[in-house]
């Protein structure tokens, strides 16, 4: 969000992370929207997937939307500090990405869809920032949580960077890796924007469709 407190575009190092804590950071049990589980376990055949794509207020609701998506969350992943706060991520001292968990029915959408939707909804391109959000929590990122969706990430990736750039647009900065840990954020993250319909929302993509999904 535009009043975070980290604008450094450096990713720090492990050894100079925030110590964080042992227990998790309260937050709900059900989706405010669906009312269904916003952790696991999922219903069997329920697929996970980690997106950072700049603020995750926007970001959630965008998934959230989604026919075949059966919840979402949103937290902090891709970092080394355990059990953050909102306030320790804003400094820029955790190594997070503000992250949405994506528990999708694979038999009703698709990994390439939603993989469209992520690269579609955002602007992959500016490295450690979102448009006004500036600072390494706000970097694109897939975390998967498989090897096929790990392949279909990448190739999905060299593809839209095909048209991006057939757009005149510049690299993509997204990392993709295999999902680490995945930190809750505070129950008045979740689901914010069905709670405060009019609050910030940043997202913005750059116009360009992704091939395939």
């Amino acid at each position: 969000m535009i009043f975070g407190t980290g604008k450094t575009r450096e990713m720090i190092s492990e050894h100079v992370a925030l110590p964080g804590r042992a227990e998790p950071i309260p937050s709900p049990d059900r989706h405010f929207v669906s009312g269904r589980p916003l952790k696991p376990p999922f219903p069997e055949g329920i697929e996970t997937t980690l997106f950072a794509l700049g603020c995750f207020w926007g970001a959630e609701r965008r998934f959230w939307q989604v026919p075949g998506v059966y919840s979402t969350a949103v937290g902090y992943s891709g970092g080394f500090t355990p059990n953050p706060t909102y306030e320790e991520v804003c400094t820029g001292r955790t190594g997070h990405a503000e992250a949405v968990l994506v528990a999708y029915d694979p038999a009703a959408i698709s990994y390439d869809e939603l993989l469209r939707i992520f690269w579609e909804a955002h602007d992959p391109t500016q490295g450690m920032r979102q448009g006004a959000d500036v600072g390494t929590q706000y970097r694109s990122a897939i975390y998967t949580t498989s090897p096929t969706q790990a392949v279909l990430a990448e190739r999905s990736r060299a593809a839209y960077q095909e048209a991006l750039s057939s757009a005149g647009h510049g690299a993509i900065t997204t990392e993709i890796r295999p999902a680490g840990p995945f930190y809750y954020a505070e129950g008045y993250h979740q689901q914010y924007l069905a709670k405060n319909p009019q609050g910030y929302c940043g997202l913005g993509g750059t116009g360009v469709s992704c091939p395939g999904g």
